[in-house]
């Protein structure tokens, strides 16, 4: 025992010592800087490599899909490599708007949907927009199928675009006149998005300040809403379920906001859709947790393909030391619609 603390005490003071000598001459100078940068360097890349970049999970309702997406759409079956950088969820979704490009891009036929009130200043009806409503959409659609009958007609959905797009494919299975669609960070479950985004980090980050957005949309229209809603009541909203149940749930007709939320979830009417649906959701998503994913009703349906990514947050889905060209998720739209349109023929023969 005597021996062991000698040897203690001399090993304590050999590497007193040493690192004496070392801050004499120079961290840096010494390389055992350089050494701990290296080391730290090629743990981290070992850990980046075996638990943040990963292959997402593909889930389909039946073989016939699936085979065409590995066929066609390889990159739903590639590792994705998030932005080494800045991979955690909060960051990819408030670093994406800052940090992608916005290249000028020359469009052949395509049409933006816009909800009421808010591409431009007016509003003509005292009515604005839900997903559960789905009304405006489908008129939308079948204006535009009128206009090119002929013509391979798919639609794409980002976030709440993606419930109110999955909500009108549930409604109308395959009658549609639309051959595939695609969304991206759709909330599956709407009181499971609402209890996410308001926990306390959540809320600072993101539900006051969508809050305020919402109240600013309908503020500058506050004239056309006074005699059915207390605009007053609604400016005092701190969050994005109070908007939703002093406004929109009243604007719908809805008794109360558990039937406007019940009504507005997606997972509800994904086994009634009828038509090959590609949507890409990354399971660290604060606006759509995990959870409340629907794996096993997408495995029931042989029209449905769920891709999941480990990581990519909300609508974020950086990848590359530097994203500022296309994301993961531009890829994936990229081959899906270029897959339907050049092989979706296929799938009909499967």
């Amino acid at each position: 025992m005597q021996r062991l603390a000698m040897d203690l005490r001399m090993l304590s003071r050999e590497l007193s010592l040493y690192l004496e000598h070392q801050v004499r001459v120079g961290f840096f100078g010494s390389g055992v800087g350089l050494s701990l940068i290296l080391g730290f360097s090629v743990a981290y890349a070992f850990y980046y490599l075996s638990s943040i970049a990963k292959k997402p999970q593909l889930v389909t309702g039946g073989e016939s899909f699936n085979r065409f997406l590995q066929d066609h759409c390889p990159v739903v079956t590639e590792t994705y490599y998030p932005t080494v950088w800045c991979w955690e969820s909060r960051g990819q979704t408030l670093l994406r708007p800052f940090i992608t490009s916005k290249p000028l891009v020359q469009y052949r036929k395509c049409v933006v949907f816009n909800n009421r009130g808010v591409a431009g200043e007016n509003l003509l009806t005292p009515r604005t927009y839900c997903c559960a409503n789905t009304e405006d959409l489908e008129t939308v659609i079948h204006h535009v199928h009128s206009l090119y009958p002929s013509a391979p007609f798919l639609a794409a959905g980002v976030s709440m675009g993606g419930m109110l797009l999955l909500n009108y494919l549930g409604k109308i299975g395959p009658k549609t006149p639309l051959k595939a669609a695609a969304t991206f960070s759709v909330g599956w479950n709407t009181f499971a998005c609402s209890e996410s985004l308001e926990k306390p980090l959540n809320w600072l980050l993101f539900n006051y300040y969508l809050t305020t957005c919402l109240q600013s949309s309908v503020n500058k229209h506050r004239h056309m809403f006074v005699k059915q809603i207390d605009m007053d009541h609604v400016m005092k909203a701190k969050s994005i379920r109070e908007f939703d149940k002093r406004f929109t749930s009243v604007m719908f007709g809805y008794q109360t906001i558990d039937d406007y939320y019940t009504d507005a979830s997606p997972n509800r009417r994904l086994k009634s859709v009828g038509i090959p649906v590609l949507c890409l959701n990354s399971v660290d998503d604060v606006f759509s947790p995990s959870h409340a994913i629907p794996i096993e009703t997408a495995k029931q349906n042989p029209n449905v393909a769920l891709v999941l990514t480990s990581y990519g947050g909300h609508i974020g889905f950086l990848e590359g030391i530097w994203p500022r060209q296309s994301t993961y998720m531009d890829r994936v739209f990229k081959q899906f619609v270029q897959a339907m349109v050049e092989h979706g023929h296929e799938l009909s023969s499967m």
